[in-house]
């Protein structure tokens, strides 16, 4: 996938503005008046969040933004975070239309870091919900009809309190809309273009679910009820996942540290908005928002994804709905690409310490289909099967290692021994296993033959081996 203009796509975002503010410094000892740490701050940094954050989102993929919020005022002069927030935001050539309310203070959010850790956060924040919104609508109604895409960025402080009347008014002039909403009652958003909630928003509407078809049931049922084009779940450590009229399409989270989650839905639903207000599909826009969410939660705070950075990462794979999947997961995957005439390719093992043997074999695997779907053990299993001491590296870390190699697709965790009930449900098109074995003898061959697939045998590289390498530096140790 190469990267669209996004210097076409005109994006109007309305919602809660916010100032996060940051005091950093040392912490050397605790207060005698308190069992806190003492803070000796050295530097602080001002930040645009809530809203405002999707705007400069936007603006640094190079969108034309404009965002329309509320702000505080004294004595009808807009008060001091409001102007920081209006210069910041001015820098990014972000158009700034923000409703000024006389009495009230711009929210804002301090938050004391030492050594890049998060140690306190104060809010000073009062609720807009009581607010008169014809300024606000006003606002919205003078740009609506120069804009691709609206965004409403809900964070329950009152602002979006008229959101039914916003989304009412984008579609009557064809714009679509996406929100990232918040609270227990999406009804507001009825009629919207797509909605953004996170794993936590969706079940506190939904309730919990135990599969990955109850959960789609249940996301179906919320789009259906609300009128919705689509509905984005974005899922932490599971991706993201997508629930349209077309079979649900997941999108595995990229392999990497996760060092700050502060903002991550603001990327997204800025790229996502900016990437379909470009002319992407959808598919492809929710591919661009998980590559950004996986760059932005490597870094500090509320933070931006450049153009530079999202090609890059695309770069990274052949294939983008790929990664570390559940079976449930993975099984809809397979059976979306199976049913556009892709081959699949599966094969499995502990890959505890890997090494050239296991990289040559997933190779030459790899080549036999489209997709290649790696299956780990679970690290009891590995124990099971090697002994103690066994694994040398979790399964996590043994997954993201193959995530992070050309050849590998999908990787997928399984409890049990052997693989056979997890092959038994994926039904690939190619089952391989590497050593000495017989067609017969290898887990899930029967199903995957009795299936209409094939089995294939391939032989590891002479002399390397996880037990040969662990054998070697204990003796040399």
């Amino acid at each position: 996938m190469t990267l669209p203009d996004f210097s076409q796509s005109r994006i109007v975002v309305v919602g809660d503005l916010m100032l996060d503010r940051y005091f950093s410094g040392a912490t050397s000892r605790i207060s005698p008046e308190a069992p806190v740490p003492v803070v000796k701050v050295n530097d602080n940094e001002d930040r645009p969040g809530g809203a405002a954050n999707v705007a400069i989102n936007a603006a640094a993929l190079g969108a034309q933004v404009t965002l329309i919020g509320l702000c505080g005022a004294q004595n009808g002069k807009a008060d001091e975070a409001a102007n920081i927030l209006e210069t910041a935001l001015e820098a990014h050539s972000i158009n700034c239309r923000f409703d000024y309310v006389d009495g009230m203070d711009t929210i804002t959010k301090l938050r004391v870091m030492s050594r890049n850790q998060q140690l306190l956060r104060l809010d000073f924040e009062e609720s807009f919900a009581a607010v008169p919104k014809e300024g606000l609508l006003g606002k919205v109604q003078a740009v609506i009809n120069d804009c691709d895409v609206l965004i409403l960025s809900d964070y329950a402080k009152g602002t979006l309190s008229h959101a039914a009347e916003l989304v009412t008014l984008a579609k009557h002039y064809q714009v679509p809309v996406v929100v990232d909403p918040k609270g227990t009652d999406f009804n507001p958003y009825h009629g919207a273009t797509i909605i953004t909630p996170n794993l936590d928003e969706f079940t506190l509407i939904k309730g919990e679910f135990s599969s990955e078809s109850e959960l789609a049931g249940k996301a179906q049922a919320l789009r259906c009820e609300l009128e919705l084009d689509a509905l984005l779940l974005t899922r932490s450590e599971q991706g993201m996942s997508l629930f349209s009229n077309n079979p649900t399409y997941h999108l595995p989270a990229k392999a990497k540290e996760v060092y700050d989650v502060t903002g991550a839905g603001d990327t997204v639903i800025a790229t996502l908005a900016t990437a379909i207000g470009a002319g992407v599909a959808l598919n492809d826009a929710c591919i661009l928002a998980n590559h950004a969410a996986s760059i932005v939660v490597g870094k500090l705070g509320t933070s931006t994804v450049s153009p530079t950075e999202l090609a890059l990462s695309l770069q990274a794979k052949v294939h983008e709905d790929v990664g570390v999947m559940n079976a449930e997961q993975l099984t809809d995957t397979v059976r979306r690409l199976q049913s556009q005439g892709k081959k699949i390719v599966m094969t499995n093992g502990c890959f505890d310490i890997l090494h050239a043997g296991h990289v040559s074999y997933l190779q030459a695997a790899a080549k036999l289909g489209d997709r290649l779907i790696v299956a780990v053990n679970a690290d009891a299993s590995v124990t099971r099967l090697k002994g103690e001491g066994r694994p040398v590296n979790n399964v996590s870390r043994r997954m993201a290692v193959l995530a992070g190699l050309g050849a590998v697709d999908f990787v997928v965790p399984f409890n049990e021994d052997t693989p056979q009930s997890l092959i038994a449900t994926v039904l690939p098109d190619i089952l391989v296993k590497g050593g000495d074995y017989t067609i017969e003898e290898i887990a899930g061959g029967k199903e995957v033959i009795a299936n209409g697939g094939s089995v294939q045998v391939m032989h590891f590289e002479e002399g390397v081996s996880t037990t040969a390498i662990i054998k070697q530096i204990v003796d040399q140790g």
